[in-house]
């Protein structure tokens, strides 16, 4: 039987969404830490086991995995200072300050989200994979069109640009590539998958599957060098 969450967890983030504010969430903190905080963790833990045998160098300290489920309001509009959502990021040994390409997992009472890929690259970053992509946008293309990815997590998506990026000609065979901001593939999946056994197996399914497109992006932006530092959603 593989970890879950319980309907007073699920319970939990309904009524978050429903009052975002810290007279509602005080009062149920031990709530919060018993049936949202701690299975998130060992489900966390349960995923590192299976990331060992595909993507060592993802495998993290649960509680550093997991991301705080408080809002940066500082510079926010939006002054609601819990995210409605639990969630994890796998990031890569030694891009740490940076992120690179790693692997996602929100729940909340709407979905389970299951992503991987980079979301927020550095500048720096951006150009590194893109000129990685053009140099092998044959491979990048074979590995988004296993059929066992698509079926599992979906087109490629993400914002792109209308025109070729400095340093790339508008009519470069991998223009299509190099027009994205942010290269990702991610499935959203039904809230009820929380609550079922089989969740930490769907999830290390997808990342699987994944897993050669996060390190295709990884192995592109190995060369360059840090300058700011991101996190990603």
């Amino acid at each position: 039987m593989g970890t879950c969450f319980s309907a007073e967890g699920m319970k939990f983030l309904r009524g978050l969404a429903r009052n975002n504010d810290r007279e509602w969430f005080d009062p149920r903190k031990a709530v919060y830490e018993r049936a949202v905080k701690a299975p998130m963790l060992a489900v966390i833990g349960e995923v590192n086991d299976a990331l060992a045998e595909f993507a060592p160098e993802h495998v993290r300290e649960p509680r550093k995995t997991m991301m705080r489920i408080y809002r940066d309001t500082r510079f926010a509009a939006d002054k609601r200072p819990y995210k409605t959502h639990v969630a994890a990021w796998w990031i890569r040994r030694g891009f740490e300050k940076t992120s690179g390409a790693g692997f996602y997992l929100h729940v909340s009472a709407k979905e389970v989200v299951v992503a991987a890929g980079l979301y927020m690259p550095t500048s720096d970053q951006l150009l590194a994979v893109r000129r990685h992509m053009e140099a092998n946008h044959a491979k990048f293309r074979a590995l988004l069109a296993n059929k066992k990815l698509k079926a599992a997590m979906g087109e490629l998506e993400g914002p792109t640009r209308k025109r070729a990026p400095r340093g790339f000609a508008q009519d470069s065979p991998a223009l299509d590539l190099l027009l994205q901001t942010r290269w990702g593939v991610a499935a959203t999946l039904p809230p009820e998958l929380a609550l079922e056994p089989g969740l930490v197996k769907e999830i290390v399914r997808r990342f699987r599957l994944a897993s050669p497109v996060v390190d295709f992006l990884n192995a592109g932006i190995e060369a360059a060098p840090v300058r700011g530092v991101h996190t990603p959603f």
